[in-house]
């Protein structure tokens, strides 16, 4: 090979190695990176070995429901955080949205905190909502069996009409204790039977003179 020939193989060689050296020393730098701003439709937090922790998405590329790593089509219409086990396995998330259709109608607006048991549906869910078909907000607590239904035990929070409302509920989901405040104050406890009729309330007596 003479000079020439050499020459152009060095020419060659040096930008790549340049740029192979510099790509190596960002990516170790990157571990311990800080930025003012990112932008990003979708972060994964993993362990380690890859497991799945933690999800921040967007609405296009929010995920389905995954189950130890395996992930099922499941829609969802809003973006947010999800939350998953040692597993990988979902068991919570924050998720939010709201958006006006062709008609000007506010759809899917609100957002929702929940905690799930483990290999089960949701057990704690604190949340908002006020579109088109539903407006309330409130705490809910219930029970979960695995691969069962999850009924609502606990209701704490406001309905439609503005009414202030605590509901216990059976194993079943059922209301049976009823304690609320309307808005214009007016207050009273009902207690229901398995099929929702009210068998007893109680509301403040009045004063004499009143």
């Amino acid at each position: 090979m003479n000079f020439t020939g050499f020459r152009q193989i060095i020419w060659h060689i040096f930008p790549t190695a340049a740029f192979l050296a510099g790509t190596f020393a960002g990516c170790v730098a990157s571990r311990n990176a800080k930025f003012d701003e990112i932008t990003v439709q979708r972060i994964r937090l993993v362990e380690p070995d890859g497991t799945l922790r933690m999800m921040i998405s967007n609405h296009a590329k929010f995920p389905g429901l995954i189950v130890r790593g395996r992930e099922e089509a499941f829609d969802r219409p809003q973006a947010g955080m999800l939350f998953y086990n040692d597993e990988g396995s979902e068991n919570g998330g924050l998720i939010f949205g709201g958006y006006k259709n062709t008609k000007g109608e506010v759809v899917d607006s609100g957002g929702s905190l929940t905690f799930d048991k483990y290999d089960a549906n949701q057990i704690v869910q604190l949340a908002g909502v006020d579109d088109k078909d539903d407006k309330f907000a409130g705490l809910m607590i219930g029970d979960s069996a695995a691969g069962g239904d999850s009924p609502s035990r606990i209701w704490v929070g406001r309905k439609a009409d503005k009414t202030a409302v605590i509901a216990l509920m059976d194993g079943l989901g059922r209301k049976r204790l009823m304690m609320e405040v309307l808005e214009s104050g007016a207050a009273r406890i009902s207690f229901l039977d398995e099929n929702g009729k009210v068998l007893s309330e109680l509301t403040p007596a009045k004063r004499k003179g009143n």
